[in-house]
């Protein structure tokens, strides 16, 4: 996963967002971050060479207000509670190789002013009066058709909205509104499902207004400086966007960029809150930058708890960590990647938890590969061998359409296969009077047991591990998932 694999290597750059720093992560987030990571699995498998990145947004008013009210330095706050996303890493099974970057870190704050250079000198960035309502819980900006029904931010009903006016910088993005709308026409899968891509379309079509990317350092000052005005910080959007390619060493690492942004193919992962920002703002920005544009936005849906938006308000937010720690890594990301539909809204909640987890993890695919490995140890001399690539077209093409819960779906349909035919054709009995045939069934069910395990890899990377070691050593593993009764 490095700039210096061989050039003929196909090169994938993936990314999540950057979650902010003010509260603990939230299994909405683990959910995105788990995806994305199935996603570069699965390319590694098909020979990509993958850049992967993740990390933490750590300027604007919340983190300004968080750590105002514990009475700490901004910086000391951020690098307290960053650890808590590091750990989601190894908690969630993430490659290792994984690039976490901080917007605080010194070299993203450089890249950040070397953009805004770029853009200002494009003629994009310019100084007016900004008087807007501001939602400082989406760090956005607010226009009426933003708010729900009383006059709120539908993400933050709870907040009360701030009046802001001051003179502030703004980007030129009612400029841009005829190239994004030529992007997406050029590019129809641009952002994944098209139903999003035709809610941005439509937006851009309605006419775009510039934003402000600036703040008055007086009244804010936790922000990266803009260059040539120690007077203003960057506004939190911008700063953090540029993440997406200072993570390559942008400007001066022209090689991993060359690789992975220009010539790769560069994906980013999104909640469907971000879809604004992700598919129209930074790729106005990259344009007046003079880079090309992302390749794909892939759009997730919220996840709810009860019918009801996570919300810490409410109540009702679920830790990942907490869900790891009671029932496994891999219990979790089976969760997040096959009972959670991939583009729409997902209820979750500890029952269904539960209940999926003892239906299709221990009595399922555990259950499985102990019926099958305890035959396969008893009764073959040694593991039967294996195809190169036993992975199914349909599996390849539900991961191309980024569609991971239809990926899940297919590898249990083999694992329920499997399934029927040891009930069918009772192998265990079958021992006893025709033991040839016997120990070729069981050799079959090797097979497709292996099969199993490399539709899982991208899914369940530990769980594909152990089931491929025991086929390896031809014995029985250790349970894989007992059974859980709370």
């Amino acid at each position: 996963m490095n700039a210096s694999s061989s050039q003929t290597t196909k090169a994938l750059y993936i990314t999540t967002t950057l979650p902010y720093v003010n509260a603990d992560p939230h299994v909405g987030f683990a959910m995105e971050l788990v995806r994305a990571d199935a996603v570069a699995r699965y390319k590694q498998l098909m020979g990509c060479d993958v850049f992967f990145n993740t990390g933490t947004d750590e300027h604007g008013a919340k983190i300004h207000e968080k750590a105002t009210e514990q009475g700490i330095e901004p910086q000391a706050y951020v690098d307290t509670a960053v650890t808590r996303f590091k750990d989601l890493i190894g908690a969630l099974g993430i490659l290792p190789e994984v690039h976490f970057i901080r917007t605080t870190d010194e070299h993203h704050m450089k890249s950040a002013q070397a953009f805004w250079r770029r853009c200002s000198a494009n003629g994009d960035i310019y100084k007016g009066t900004y008087e807007i309502k501001y939602c400082v819980g989406c760090e956005l900006e607010k226009t009426e058709s933003d708010l729900d029904e009383n006059g709120c931010c539908p993400i933050h009903p709870t907040r009360e909205l701030e009046m802001r006016e001051e003179e502030n910088y703004f980007f030129r993005f009612s400029a841009y509104a005829e190239r994004l709308l030529e992007l997406y026409d050029r590019t129809p899968d641009f952002v994944v499902p098209d139903f999003r891509l035709s809610e941005i379309r439509a937006f851009v079509e309605r006419g775009l207004e510039d934003f402000s990317v600036s703040r008055l350092k007086e009244k804010m000052p936790w922000g990266i400086e803009v260059p040539d005005d120690p007077d203003h910080v960057m506004y939190v959007w911008f700063d953090a966007l540029v993440n997406y390619i200072s993570t390559l060493g942008w400007p001066e690492n022209t090689e991993a960029f060359e690789r992975y942004w220009v010539n790769g193919t560069p994906t980013q992962y999104a909640g469907k809150d971000n879809l604004r920002q992700q598919s129209a703002m930074w790729q106005a920005m990259l344009l007046s930058a003079g880079l090309p544009t992302s390749r794909q936005i892939v759009i997730n849906g919220f996840i709810t708890s009860g019918g009801q938006k996570m919300s810490k308000s409410v109540g009702n937010v679920i830790s990942p960590h907490e869900l790891v720690a009671a029932y496994g890594t891999d219990a979790l990301r089976y969760y997040l990647l096959r009972e959670l539909q991939p583009f729409e809204d997902s209820d979750f909640t500890h029952e269904r938890f539960l209940e999926v987890y003892n239906a299709n993890l221990a009595n399922g695919v555990g259950n499985l590969v102990a019926r099958v490995m305890k035959m396969a140890e008893t009764h073959l001399e040694a593991s039967p061998a294996i195809p190169d690539d036993t992975m199914p077209r349909e599996y390849k093409d539900a991961f191309e359409r980024f569609d991971l819960q239809r990926a899940a779906d297919i590898a249990w349909e083999h694992i329920g296969t499997l399934d029927e035919r040891i009930a069918e054709e009772e192998p265990f009995k079958l021992v006893k009077t025709d033991p040839e045939r016997a120990n070729e069934i069981i050799r079959e069910l090797v097979v497709g047991l292996y099969t199993v395990a490399r539709m899982l890899a991208p899914l369940m990377p530990s769980t594909a591990a152990a089931i491929t070691e025991a086929i390896t050593h031809n014995t029985k593993p250790a349970t894989l998932f007992p059974r859980s009764e709370h």
